[in-house]
């Protein structure tokens, strides 16, 4: 079986067809999906669907940095309430992003180091989010890396200096539908990374594959992230499966 380790599945694009949706998912060997948070505005919605389907859907629990405004902390809080009352199998998803507005930098890194904190009390993985800041949060998981914490860089789509950095620190990068477009060109740092680091995911609904690319991407498409990195490394798709799935089951403790 495949395991998507990053979709949000409890969005709206979801809401006419989840249920086909999920069963396309099951119908192409996806069985089971993580589902990181973005912050308190969606956490009922995805505990929800877990609910729906707990033998496909796993939840995770974090502030997303594009969610980081003048109330993070009261966003910080709500982390810790829901980790009373809830089994969450992640930390995220967190990170940083100066894409879009770098107005909440610093706070974007205060929340990014509370959520590392948690991760570590509760030997939970840490789900990072790192557009146009890969460099950053890679020093800061580097600072912070005392041998216990563990993680994934979830659309991982750096070059292969970044990548040996991230494997200095026994991290694991998440591979999706980026991986497929051409003017990615990440075949390289595909080629370069073990399959010990690695996971699949979708991000759906965002950054379909190809030949899906532009439309709404959905966890049945993970098989074709596997068909790439099985055409770049000369090897069989089912070899791509197996080690994910079980680099997935170990991070996720299930």
């Amino acid at each position: 079986m495949y395991i998507d380790s990053h979709a949000h599945l409890y969005l709206e694009q979801f809401n006419e067809d989840r249920q086909e949706m999920i069963q396309r998912c099951l119908d192409n060997d996806v069985q089971k999906v993580f589902l990181p948070n973005i912050d308190s505005s969606t956490t009922q919605s995805m505990l929800n669907l877990c609910e729906v389907f707990p033998d496909v859907c796993y939840p995770m629990i974090g502030l997303h940095p594009c969610s980081v405004k003048e109330n993070y902390k009261d966003e910080l809080a709500h982390i810790e309430e829901q980790l009373e009352s809830n089994k969450f199998y992640g930390i995220g998803e967190t990170g940083i992003d100066l894409y879009w507005d770098k107005t909440f930098k610093q706070k974007q890194i205060e929340a990014f180091e509370f959520q590392i904190d948690l991760a570590l009390k509760l030997d939970l993985p840490i789900i990072i989010h790192s557009r146009e800041s890969l460099d950053l949060t890679i020093d800061i998981i580097t600072q912070h890396q005392t041998g216990n914490l563990k993680g994934i860089f979830h659309c991982f789509n750096g070059n292969v200096d970044q990548c040996k950095k991230i494997l200095d620190v026994n991290f694991l990068m998440g591979l999706g539908g980026v991986i497929t477009f051409k003017n990615a060109k990440l075949d390289e740092m595909v080629s370069y990374l073990p399959f010990s680091n690695m996971l699949l995911e979708t991000d759906a609904p965002y950054l379909s594959p190809v030949p899906f690319r532009g439309k709404r991407n959905e966890s049945s498409y993970i098989p074709l992230v596997a068909e790439k990195i099985a055409t770049v490394k000369n090897i069989e798709i089912k070899e791509v499966m197996n080690q994910t799935t079980n680099n997935a089951k170990n991070i996720f403790c299930i």
